[in-house]
């Protein structure tokens, strides 16, 4: 249940939802199975799978967890294009004459077509964490392209949905810099790890190191040099630990071992349910003070004028 990723937004004005009507929002869109056409789908299923018996919305001290399901029908290109060359060729050889761009076009639409039905699927489950008291929302999503989708699904469930990225007053990139090249800028209860990734002014050089000592001469040589880190491993506390993006994405999430014991030591009757309603919580507690205290290293948040509600897409 742990989350890896984390890709955070900001609700403005949110909507009042009872967790009943939650619900019935999340089960009006639930994933179904693709259909022959289908080439993708999206849609929420239950974050328990079947130990949640169809339960698509779990809420606990004001956190919600929800989870959409991901179908995407695999035709790699390369098959495609075969099967049309042979088309074309055939056709050139029997007919003597050369297939035009607009054939080839409408060749490529019907193999595609014809293909798609017995292209593998791919599913993907995406955990979303809806913090309501801090009116936080985080998509456990390796990329911003998958979080955005599943807003828009949110969104869509919901009618509205007003979010913008959250975002700190002190860029990612300059606070990462400044802790990279001076130990004594660094929070108390912040620690380095030992992975970074930094760029050059100017030009797309980009330098990915792991496994390294950030306090290495070699590493403020760099930094000296006009490097600038993008990306940098961090420890808070011992409670979490995580590689910061220069957009404020939490990549290779990694909790402490105190808070993985609380949830093993946990009385949950071996109940599988139970269980990851335990993880849930103390996962979303965690994230949710760790969030406040990486905000405040930053500078605190960009206060932002709520935006006018967003509509669901057409």
């Amino acid at each position: 249940m742990w989350f890896k990723h984390l890709h955070l937004y900001r609700v403005h004005s949110a909507p009042e939802l009872s967790h009943e009507a939650l619900s019935e929002a999340l089960d009006a869109h639930a994933a179904a199975p693709l259909g022959n056409a289908d080439a993708r789908r999206l849609g929420w299923t239950a974050p328990a799978g079947r130990l949640g018996s169809g339960q698509r919305l779990h809420e606990i001290q004001g956190h919600r967890l929800l989870s959409a399901l991901r179908q995407e029908r695999l035709l790699p290109a390369s098959v495609v294009k075969e099967d049309v060359d042979e088309q074309v060729a055939s056709i050139e050889a029997s007919e003597g004459r050369k297939v035009t761009r607009k054939e080839k076009t409408a060749l490529k639409e019907q193999v595609t077509e014809e293909l798609l039905p017995r292209a593998f699927v791919r599913s993907q489950k995406i955990d979303v964490w809806w913090d309501t008291r801090r009116q936080l929302i985080g998509v456990n999503a390796s990329s911003r392209t998958r979080a955005e989708d599943i807003l828009d699904l949110l969104r869509e469930s919901l009618g509205t949905l007003s979010v913008t990225p959250l975002a700190s007053q002190t860029l990612p990139m300059r606070a990462m810099t400044t802790w990279l090249g001076d130990p004594a800028s660094r929070p108390a209860d912040l620690q380095l790890g030992d992975q970074v990734e930094l760029k050059a002014k100017g030009d797309d050089g980009v330098l990915r190191a792991r496994q390294v000592d950030l306090d290495s001469d070699e590493i403020q040589q760099l930094l000296e040099s006009g490097r600038q880190a993008s990306k940098l491993a961090i420890h808070i506390e011992g409670r979490l630990s995580l590689v910061l993006h220069d957009d404020l994405a939490l990549k290779s999430l990694r909790f402490g071992d105190a808070l993985i014991e609380e949830a093993d030591q946990a009385d949950d009757g071996d109940d599988a349910l139970a269980r990851l309603e335990t993880d849930f919580i103390l996962m979303a507690n965690a994230l949710s003070d760790d969030i406040v205290r990486l905000m405040e290293w930053l500078g605190g948040e960009v206060q932002r004028e709520p935006a006018q509600q967003e509509p669901a897409p057409a």
